[in-house]
């Protein structure tokens, strides 16, 4: 989005102007909805985190700075509610596990997401990005697959852009070694 219609944009949200959140929401709600489906892996959870990224919007739009740039405003609540929700989701299976120990485990099959992979590149990429840490998985789609500015993205994760940078290098290089791995695995092989 260029910047002056951004601008515009966020002068028409502190306003409360209602088609200025349907015109937020069409524009950023396909690269969030992206990004919170590959970082949390579960699209019903990304569905849940979206809606709450754009209910904060709304409620909050009027203490929005002039000169904000939504894109990034937007993402960097979109990973903090998944933050969040990682925190509430390991306190409630903690919680749940010391008062049912014999309860039966659900079986790990594959997503909506997964199945809905195109071609086998897509699928090799997606099993390499799952099986990465967090905190690379999230630098490689925020500069990588969002697009975002290394210097946007050094701000929303609250690093230093050095910092930023060298974190996407060694996200790249461990990248490239789950690639590696993903295609010598049998099942890709196989396929």
């Amino acid at each position: 989005m260029e910047r002056e219609i951004e601008l515009r944009l966020v002068a028409r949200l502190k306003s409360g102007e209602g088609a200025a959140f349907e015109a937020a929401y069409d524009t950023f709600r396909p690269r969030i909805f992206s990004f919170l489906v590959r970082l949390s892996r579960r699209r019903d959870v990304a569905e849940d985190l979206l809606e709450e990224t754009f209910l904060r919007l709304v409620a909050r739009a009027d203490t929005l700075a002039d000169d904000t740039h939504l894109g990034a405003w937007l993402f960097t609540v979109a990973r903090n509610l998944y933050a969040s929700w990682c925190r509430h989701r390991a306190v409630d299976d903690e919680r749940l596990s010391e008062m049912t120990t014999s309860w039966p485990a659900a079986a790990h099959g594959e997503t909506p997401f997964e199945a809905a992979a195109r071609t086998e590149t897509e699928r090799r990429l997606e099993a390499a990005l799952a099986r990465l840490p967090l905190r690379d998985r999230e630098v490689l789609l925020l500069v990588g697959d969002e697009g975002l500015m290394p210097s946007e993205a050094a701000a929303l994760l609250d690093l230093a852009p050095e910092a930023l940078r060298k974190r996407l290098q060694r996200a790249r290089e461990r990248l490239a070694v789950e690639l590696k791995a993903v295609e010598a695995s049998p099942r890709a092989k196989a396929g």
